[in-house]
C-alpha cells in the first residue's frame, strides 16, 4: 500500500513551550505536507528562558512507540533528535537498524538555552546512531563534541555542518557525503534571538523532503529554506529565544538565500 504523504517519525523529547522538539518536528513535517507521528523520549517543563525540569521516558516505552507506528503505519523516513540517555540510544539504533528508510539524526546536546540535555554516557553512545543515520546534522559545538567531520563522515553517513553558530555576517551550511563536499549554502546571518528550535526545524524539514522522495542535495536546500523563512516569521513569543513561525511559511524559497 502507497502512502499519500510521507509517513515521518519524530523520535525525540516533547517541549512544554512548543518551541523545539517534538512540537517543532510535528508543526514542520505538517506544513511541509507529511503525517507526522512521534515516539516521546522525555517530558521537558521548557520556555523560552530555559529548560526547568526533564523527566525521562524509559526505554521499553519508547521502542513500544516505534513499533506501534511502524507496524501499522508504516514508516517513509526518521528524524531522531534528543534521545535522552545512552540505553535508550543503543536500544533505538538496534531497532532502526532493521529499518530500510531515510534516518535523521540530529544529535542534541544543550538547548538553545544553555541546558544540557544529554551527558558524556549518552553522547558517547551517538556512535550507535550515526551507525545507522543516513544523514547527521550537528551544529559546530555538537560537531567538535563528536570528533569532527571526519569522524562522523567514518560511520558511513552523510553530514550537514550547520553553520549558525559561526562568526561573520555569512552562515555557511554544508552537506558532505562520505567521499567529500556535495553542497555548500551561503545566507546572511539573521540578526534575531528567536531561533528556539532551529535545529529540531531544520533535521524535521530534512527527514521530510528524504521520505517524499527527493535526493538528499535538494532535501538539503528545501530545509534549509524553510528553516530560514521560519526564522522570518518567528511570532516574538516569551521573554527568551522566542519560537519559529513554522505556521506562517508558505513560500519555502528565501531570497537571501
Amino acid at each position: 500500500m502507497s502512502a499519500s504523504c510521507p509517513r515521518i517519525l519524530s523520535i525525540a523529547g516533547s517541549d512544554s513551550g512548543g518551541g523545539a522538539g517534538i512540537q517543532a518536528d510535528i508543526k514542520t513535517i505538517t506544513m511541509l505536507g507529511g503525517h507526522a507521528m512521534t515516539a516521546i523520549t522525555a517530558i521537558t517543563a521548557q520556555n523560552t528562558l530555559g529548560v526547568q525540569s526533564v523527566h525521562l521516558v524509559p526505554t521499553q516505552m519508547i521502542l513500544a512507540q516505534i513499533e506501534s507506528v511502524a507496524s501499522d503505519i508504516g514508516v517513509d523516513a526518521v528524524k531522531i533528535g534528543m534521545i535522552g540517555s545512552a540505553e535508550a540510544a543503543r536500544a533505538v539504533a538496534g531497532y532502526l537498524d532493521g529499518l530500510s528508510v531515510p534516518i535523521v539524526f540530529d544529535p542534541v546536546m544543550v538547548a538553545t538555552s544553555g541546558s544540557e540535555l544529554a551527558d558524556g554516557e549518552t553522547i558517547a553512545a551517538f556512535d550507535r546512531l550515526m551507525d545507522v543515520a543516513s544523514v547527521v546534522t550537528p551544529n559546530l559545538p555538537e560537531l567538535a563534541a563528536l570528533g569532527g567531520r571526519d569522524e562522523i563522515l567514518g560511520h558511513g553517513c552523510h553530514l550537514v555542518i550547520k553553520g549558525g553558530h559561526g562568526e561573520g555576517p555569512v552562515i555557511v551550511d554544508e552537506l558532505y557525503s562520505p567521499g567529500g563536499l556535495i553542497r555548500r549554502l551561503e545566507g546572511k546571518r539573521l540578526e534575531t534571538s528567536e531561533t528556539h528550535g532551529t535545529g529540531c526545524t531544520f533535521a524535521s524539514a530534512l527527514a521530510v523532503g528524504l521520505g517524499s522522495g527527493m535526493d538528499l542535495t535538494a532535501a538539503f536546500e528545501q530545509a534549509t529554506s524553510f528553516t530560514r523563512i521560519a526564522i522570518l516569521e518567528a511570532p516574538g513569543l516569551g521573554a527568551g529565544s522566542g519560537p519559529l513561525g513554522h505556521q506562517f511559511v508558505t513560500d519555502f524559497q528565501d531570497e537571501d538565500r
